[in-house]
């Protein structure tokens, strides 16, 4: 038994299952964006989530994820607009089953993003709340994988200049959906033009 899941009886039992699943080794990747009120983890609360999964250098369609969380309190008391949480027509879920539907569908599978750890730090203030501890998950940024491949590391790169610069086909990217599934096709360029497994 891994030693962090000792004393662990006090978390909620999703949280649990998801600490056991780090006992192996997985050979997913989790593709993720997340859509947010601002750039303050302590401040700005998440608005959506979008993911695919990545397994044996293919993108897995069939195997995503995505859910818009119902913040009602926080658009309210900023004055901003909630149109997007009324219009969309994707799942809408309150923040703690949201949070809880996304750490059962990552796993332990390495996490893959544009700036990932702005994305890992926003889902930690969420799981603190919820009385969980911190994401488990290794991660990678397909931002410092360009850097490290261009030998470069004064200059930050947007998604839109990663697409652009590794001729990917551009999508309309309407929702985090498909911001993901741009990050997935630049971590498996990047992936191989790296040569890691």
């Amino acid at each position: 038994m891994l030693d962090w899941l000792k004393g662990s009886s006090k978390y909620p039992e999703f949280w649990k299952q998801y600490l056991a699943k780090f006992e192996t080794k997985s050979n997913r990747y989790v593709v993720l964006s997340t859509e947010t009120t601002g750039l303050s983890p302590k401040r700005d609360v998440i608005l959506s989530f979008g993911a695919v999964a990545v397994v044996n250098d293919a993108i897995r369609i069939g195997d995503n994820f995505e859910v818009v969380i119902l913040q009602y309190k926080y658009l309210h008391d900023n004055g901003l607009s909630n149109e997007f949480l009324i219009e969309s027509k994707l799942p809408k879920l309150a923040e703690p089953q949201a949070i809880q539907s996304l750490i059962e569908y990552i796993g332990n599978a390495v996490l893959v993003g544009h700036r990932i750890h702005f994305d890992i730090e926003m889902i930690n203030e969420v799981l603190e709340k919820m009385e969980c501890g911190r994401l488990k998950n290794e991660a990678l940024d397909v931002e410092i994988m360009h850097q490290k491949l261009m030998d470069i590391s004064n200059k930050s790169f947007s998604l839109d200049d990663l697409v652009k610069h590794y001729k990917l086909p551009e999508s309309e990217r309407n929702s985090t959906s498909d911001d993901a599934y741009s990050i997935a096709l630049l971590f498996l360029k990047l992936k191989a033009r790296l040569g890691f497994k």
